[in-house]
């Protein structure tokens, strides 16, 4: 009987042992594990030094991001034709090409500019005799030997040739034939066709022995010194927007490369899309930058001083940015933060009351977090 005695007390002792562990009450028992803290042992915080900061007023500019194209004013880009059309001789031009004012591009052929040069030396020549024989009518009628009706006829040829001949001058210099150098002996079936001004051919619509008609473009030319970025802007962005303002700008292909300038012209005229038109222009020209061309660019359009900590504190993990700030000695909680923009290696931060007197890590920031995540992974 004893020994039954003390074999039941241990049965109880066992069973109330077992049912102290699985108190749900006890808050030990169920406690969870804070996924978002990291601890660092002294040999973990000695291979991986951590340094932290508070926050701190930077001199942050807001940045308007904006995307446009290269383009260049009416005036600077130039179709070449020939008003009486004709057969291209001869022409070198490739799109690229630079090109200078007054240098010949291309050799037109046609029999017309024969014809029109003989017209206007057989005017000229009839205007000669008209105007010798004005004379001679004038002197007669002076001295009664001419009637007043034979004189007033041979100034009215005169006249008649006089606007002939200028006529066809007219016509020669459209032609870039000078009429004051014309001879007899100078007639050609040819004419040049010159570049009227200094730049870079863009397009070649011709080839040589293809007709062309006065209304055809040969070349298109573009003159390079008033080329401008031509930028989109919302109307909601043009209150922050003024003429002076400088702008940076890059290619997707090139984005290290930046092309600066400044602001000449904003559009009042907003499309049915609510964008207005900003020109701007670049502080110097560059060969690689060609109309057409899709480019981005940043306007700074304010300065202020704003709660800030440098961009190495922070780290992003799943798209979503954060950062470790210190509860403890030698632990950290992973942070959510909201973060604005970023100048000399600061980043302004827009939920700065969340960490008002908080040690926030700048070192090693990311080795921390790998020592969450694989802390995570193991458990």
């Amino acid at each position: 009987m004893k020994s039954i005695s003390i074999y039941t007390l241990l049965i109880s002792f066992f069973v109330f042992i077992q049912c102290k562990k699985e108190d749900p009450k006890d808050p030990k028992a169920n406690l969870p594990k804070d996924e978002n803290v990291v601890m660092l042992t002294d040999t973990q915080l000695k291979n991986a030094p951590i340094e932290t900061t508070m926050l701190s007023l930077q001199n942050i500019s807001s940045v308007l991001k904006l995307n446009g194209m290269i383009d260049v004013p009416p005036q600077n880009l130039v179709s070449v034709s020939i008003p009486l059309g004709g057969y291209l001789k001869s022409s070198s031009l490739l799109p690229g090409m630079p090109i200078s004012k007054g240098q010949v591009i291309a050799v037109i052929e046609n029999p017309q500019f024969i014809q029109l040069q003989q017209d206007y030396l057989m005017a000229k020549s009839k205007s000669h005799f008209a105007e010798l024989d004005y004379n001679r009518q004038k002197t007669l009628n002076q001295s009664q030997a001419s009637s007043d009706k034979a004189m007033q006829q041979a100034q009215s040829e005169l006249n008649n040739q006089r606007i002939l001949m200028n006529s066809l001058a007219q016509q020669l210099r459209l032609i870039n034939i000078n009429p004051e150098a014309l001879k007899s002996g100078s007639i050609t079936k040819s004419v040049p066709v010159y570049s009227t001004i200094t730049g870079f051919v863009s397009k070649v619509n011709v080839n040589i022995g293809k007709y062309v008609n006065p209304s055809d473009v040969l070349f298109e030319l573009i003159n390079p010194d008033d080329i401008h970025l031509n930028l989109k802007v919302y109307e909601k962005d043009l209150e922050n927007l003024k003429k002076g303002q400088r702008f940076v700008a890059y290619t997707n292909a090139d984005p290290a490369k930046k092309y600066y300038g400044e602001i000449i012209l904003i559009s009042k005229d907003i499309n049915q899309g609510g964008l207005a038109e900003v020109h701007c222009h670049f502080d110097k020209y560059d060969q690689s930058l060609v109309p057409g061309m899709y480019m981005n660019a940043e306007i700074e359009t304010s300065t202020s001083f704003s709660n800030a900590i440098p961009e190495e504190s922070i780290v992003n993990f799943e798209g979503k940015d954060f950062v470790f700030v210190e509860t403890k000695k030698q632990t950290y909680r992973l942070t959510p933060v909201t973060l604005g923009e970023t100048e000399n290696g600061f980043v302004q931060i827009l939920n700065f009351a969340d960490f008002s007197n908080k040690k926030i890590v700048t070192k090693n920031a990311y080795t921390l977090l790998m020592k969450l995540k694989n802390t995570e992974e193991e458990e």
